[in-house]
């Protein structure tokens, strides 16, 4: 344990953000799920509501640090791929 007053508050601080950022990733994994299901099942339409909503987390996620740049775009990429491999069916 820390013995130093900042070093205290720089613990607790982090548990906050770490809560934060799980929280914001969990919901990306979530939303990415129901996408996923969708397209499994094959609900075109239900894929396509579901894609701009769980880009719209993935990024805000991304402008709050959870995710790269590079990692927040390569999921989008691999979720639109999935889209477009059903819509053209």
């Amino acid at each position: 344990m820390p013995q130093i007053k900042s070093q205290k508050k720089r613990v607790i601080t982090n548990e906050k953000a770490n809560e934060r950022n799980a929280a914001k990733r969990t919901r990306v994994r979530n939303s990415v799920k129901k996408f996923r299901a969708a397209v499994a099942a094959g609900d075109v339409e239900l894929a396509k509501k579901l894609l701009p909503e769980t880009i719209s987390l993935i990024d805000r996620a991304k402008s709050d640090g959870v995710y790269k740049d590079n990692t927040a775009s390569r999921k989008v990429a691999r979720l639109s791929k999935e889209l477009h491999k059903i819509s053209e069916q």
